[in-house]
């Protein structure tokens, strides 16, 4: 016994020793690869790179982009030397091509791709199979309740568990019935399999608006442009005021159609009091052309009403007046004739306006000022637009000769002057004072450099073009992705395993119990639901007890809300088994 006792205190020894030379194994390329992609296709991954790829997005509205307007990123680099061409260099100025963005997208798209297939497969397999098989202890399950069919109903263990197999069913389970010609026939059932299905919905369909927003990104492309009464705008490059082409965008995917303004409406409130003047509807009457050789189509364009031609939609975004002016130079020549484009600034379409005047001779003429739709002047000589209709319309303009600057090349606002090097001609603070025009008057500038005719006042709608490929699918997806979650959300996966047997005094003795795939608050229900329907098909009374064969209640000890007795929704007793006292003692 000692020499035992000896022994068995040395032998801690050589374990301790034996674990004090163990060593992890060393990770091959092979297994340091697939511990990589166990991690990428891990959900906690799937969701890191999601909230990642959102705060990827935000430099992209911080800093301008190349791709919308190049030449507001140039002038940003050089109004900022220090930090603009480092920010260049992190390709902060191209956020949605750049190489970590793209990256980021990609690495998502393959983390949920990773956790999406594995988990079909095997909910397919789930789906194939049959039903665990039934418990050997149904009281340990969370549901539980016992039934006894009196032994003058005449039905023996195999018929009551068909007819409970008919029930559940019945209820939307799908049934397996075992050993139905046995002592102790049992089934296993389940449901829910489309709980699993609206998650794996669910992932698919962000995989999808992943898809269709790249797409929409490669090859879509929108512009804008500004159309005056009587203009006419056609789907090429040259047509459009500013375009945004996608990263994969080829100038061929450019249908020709063609839309022309005939004539712009704006309906004025003139009632509601507090807001006369108030802009209530709008009205573009467009004439489209699918190509050049298509028949003409009369259409109306409204504000989020779009025209869509050619794979595009063309929306209304704003509108204002386009005062139609005649220009000529010193030599008498029409140096510039047509409509110019008031930008609105305030209150009853107060709107601002630049013309620039480059053909004419021989010094280049350029004019600053506003349009006034209803002009009025206050006392102190203030003019201000008192109505947003054509009652009383003005023009209020300072005049400039000078080099303009478009010679050298380099790209202007065209609501924009700059006057640093321009000689003034008109301003309120000169001589010879500003410019005041009413429609069919003419001005003539100082030094013989020209004169300036206001002929009529047009309209004009500022329209949005937009293609994009990917954008319904990822409207079809986005609604297949919340219907998905829904489902998953509401949808509850369940087991119910239901076991039989014929008692010694020919009673039918039946136990169920339930079993929920993670949580389900509605278990419970469930459990009284399928109770009552049994009772319901084998036509038990309220009154039928489960009491043992020697007429003493077997009780539990526990006493669990959900456990039910016989017969009985709010008991706790539960018999010994289907098969009498004797069988569990």
């Amino acid at each position: 016994m000692s020499e035992r006792v000896k022994a068995n205190k040395k032998s801690p020894a050589p374990v301790a020793a034996a674990k004090t030379e163990a060593a992890l194994p060393v990770l091959g390329p092979v297994e340091m690869l697939r511990w990589a992609w166990t991690q990428l296709t891990s959900m906690r991954t799937a969701l890191f790179l999601l909230l990642l790829l959102a705060v990827a997005a935000v430099p992209g509205s911080l800093f301008p982009q190349r791709p919308a307007n190049p030449s507001i990123v140039t002038q940003y680099i050089k109004d900022n030397p220090d930090y603009g061409k480092l920010l260049d260099t992190l390709q902060l100025y191209d956020v949605y091509s750049s190489a970590w963005f793209s990256a980021i997208y990609i690495l998502l798209f393959i983390s949920l791709i990773g956790c999406v297939v594995p988990r079909a497969i095997a909910h397919y397999r789930a789906m194939r199979s049959q039903p665990p098989r039934t418990p050997k202890r149904l009281s340990r399950l969370p549901e539980y309740g016992t039934l006894v069919v009196p032994a003058d109903a005449g039905l023996p263990a195999s018929d009551a568990i068909r007819s409970a197999a008919g029930v559940l069913k019945k209820r939307g389970y799908r049934v397996d019935v075992r050993d139905d010609d046995g002592a102790r026939p049992s089934l296993g059932a389940e449901r829910g399999f489309a709980k699993e299905v609206g998650n794996l919905v669910f992932h698919t369909s962000l995989i999808g608006v992943l898809v269709s927003v790249a797409v929409g990104g490669l090859f879509g492309y929108s512009g804008q442009r500004i159309l005056v009464e009587g203009d006419t705008f056609v789907n090429t490059l040259v047509g459009y005021d500013q375009f945004t082409p996608g990263t994969n965008f080829q100038s061929s995917q450019l249908q020709p159609y063609s839309i022309q303004l005939d004539k712009f409406d704006v309906l004025f409130d003139r009632e509601s009091p507090g807001k006369i003047g108030q802009p209530i509807d709008f009205n573009a009457e467009v004439t489209t052309r699918e190509t050049p050789d298509s028949p003409a189509k009369q259409e109306v364009l409204k504000v989020n009403d779009p025209v869509t031609l050619g794979g595009t939609s063309i929306y209304l975004t704003g509108n204002g007046y386009a005062p139609v002016v005649t220009i000529r130079d010193g030599a008498g020549n029409v140096a510039m004739q047509g409509p110019v484009v008031a930008k609105l600034q305030g209150d009853n379409y107060y709107s601002s306006l630049v013309i620039k005047v480059p053909d004419a001779r021989p010094e280049q003429l350029g004019f600053v000022g506003f349009f006034l739709p209803t002009a009025f002047i206050t006392e102190e000589g203030v003019s201000f637009s008192g109505d947003p209709d054509l009652f009383n319309p003005q023009l209020t303009l300072n005049s400039y000769f000078g080099d303009l600057g478009l010679d050298a090349g380099s790209p202007q606002n065209v609501f924009e002057l700059d006057v640093r090097d321009l000689t003034p001609l008109n301003a309120r603070n000169l001589d010879a004072g500003g410019i005041t025009l009413a429609p069919g008057s003419t001005y003539t500038l100082p030094d013989g450099k020209g004169s300036i005719s206001f002929d009529s006042v047009k309209r004009y709608v500022g329209v949005d073009i937009h293609h994009n490929p990917g954008q319904l699918y990822a409207l079809i997806f986005a609604l297949l992705a919340v219907g998905g979650l829904i489902v998953s959300l509401y949808v509850n996966r369940r087991r119910v395993w239901v076991r039989t047997g014929t008692h010694e005094d020919g009673r039918t003795m039946v136990e169920y119990g339930l079993l929920a795939r993670g949580e389900d608050h509605r278990l419970a229900a469930e459990a009284v639901a399928v109770r009552k329907l049994l009772s319901e098909e084998w036509q038990l009374a309220d009154s039928d007890s489960g009491e043992s064969a020697d007429g003493s209640d077997s009780s539990v000890t526990q006493q669990t809300p959900s456990r039910q007795g016989d017969n009985g929704a709010d008991s706790v007793t539960t018999p010994a088994g289907p098969t009498g006292p004797k069988k569990d003692q």
